[in-house]
């Protein structure tokens, strides 16, 4: 089996070193042997599985979801079903922040309308609501 220097497996999954390190100190990716020299050593996948990371995170998993998903990929007793409801929850979460996200977005746009934008920023009535 082929290994690969960080560098590389930062080049082949288009992240930074830095980013190879951190998933490797979260526990997301192997810590891999080293050689005489002290450089990493790492396996062929570890590209694919950051890769996979960061698909996963585009859609919006946490780091510790991912870090669940992956344990799930492994474990012979999972089932798709499994995965599905990990993804059927991750919806009602961003269902849940998009509501949120919705109630701030219509209490600024209130704020914006109390708003002439003429004035001295001491009367201003957004930083006035701010402070109450």
């Amino acid at each position: 089996m082929k290994s690969l220097t960080i560098g590389k497996v930062a080049q082949l999954a288009e992240v930074g070193v830095e980013t190879v390190r951190f998933y490797e100190r979260e526990g997301l990716i192997n810590k891999p042997s080293r050689r005489e020299s002290g450089y990493r050593q790492y396996p062929e996948g570890t590209a694919q599985r950051i890769r996979f990371i960061k698909r996963a995170k585009g859609l919006g998993f946490t780091l510790k979801e991912i870090k669940d998903l992956l344990a799930l990929r492994i474990e012979p007793e999972t089932t798709c079903e499994d995965i599905r409801r990990r993804a059927e929850a991750k919806i009602g979460d961003i269902e849940e922040k998009i509501r949120t996200l919705e109630k701030i977005k219509r209490s600024l746009v209130k704020l914006i309308r109390t708003c002439s934008g003429r004035g001295s920023v001491i009367h201003c009535p957004i930083l006035e609501a701010m402070d109450d």
